[in-house]
């Protein structure tokens, strides 16, 4: 009998969905929209978790350089090698493991009791084709799983829905969730939430806060060049 990876009482996992170079910063191959907005609560999420002591689970995509498929997505991305499949530097905890996109089921005993943060990589949209990453969300017991990340009509859907099939509790933050197709996602929102999953934001979950948006990236939207150019020229005028 194979032991659960994680057993916890009364606790939260918080699990991020591709939060990614390629994904969430705006120089990006398939940037979500409103990326600042979301990257500024997905900075909150992860500072109420290292507040919190909350173990988390970080799901990356990566693509084979000589893969052709577009996964959903309007061309390739986070390819191997590149810059675009790094995660987002403030996604990662101090005490991190790293598993590759292979066909393995291996896992070390009391996983996220020795680690803060559990990173696996997969290439395909559906988190639960992973066989590794399958067995990690099958077997950990928590009594909530809080989602953040992208993209809600693709991976975030398909990840949720296989949660529920499981008869996992599932909080999606909405706010911290990026998308493409505003209305697709808004569809993908109400399937979900339909089959189970609680709908919430950053600050019904967490309180207020005092974090700002700008710095979320490096693009002058987010470090705020944007907002500083236009009280020039309207100092100008």
């Amino acid at each position: 009998m194979i032991r659960p990876a994680l057993t916890l009482r009364r606790r939260r996992v918080l699990v991020d969905v591709d939060v990614q170079h390629d994904l969430f910063l705006a120089d990006g191959k398939v940037c979500v929209r409103n990326h600042r907005r979301v990257l500024a609560n997905i900075r909150r999420a992860m500072a109420w978790a290292r507040h919190e002591r909350i173990r988390q689970i970080s799901l990356g995509m990566v693509q084979d350089p000589e893969h052709h498929g577009t996964n959903g997505h309007n061309g390739q991305f986070c390819v191997a090698g590149s810059e675009g499949v790094r995660k987002i530097h403030y996604t990662l905890r101090k005490r991190h493991i790293d598993f590759g996109d292979d066909a393995g089921t291996d896992l070390p005993r009391q996983l996220l009791q020795d680690y803060e943060q559990v990173i696996l990589y997969r290439h395909t949209e559906d988190p639960f084709e992973q066989p590794r990453i399958d067995r990690l969300l099958s077997e950990t017991r928590a009594t909530e799983f809080v989602i953040i990340g992208g993209v809600i009509e693709h991976a975030v859907k398909m990840l949720v829905l296989g949660l529920l099939i499981r008869r996992r509790a599932v909080t999606l933050l909405t706010d911290a969730l990026g998308s493409h197709d505003k209305a697709a996602a808004e569809v993908a929102l109400r399937q979900m939430h339909a089959k189970g999953a609680k709908l919430t934001d950053t600050k019904t979950l967490m309180g207020a806060s005092h974090l700002r948006m700008v710095y979320a990236c490096t693009c002058d939207r987010c470090r705020g060049k944007l907002q500083q150019k236009a009280g020039l020229e309207e100092s100008t005028l």
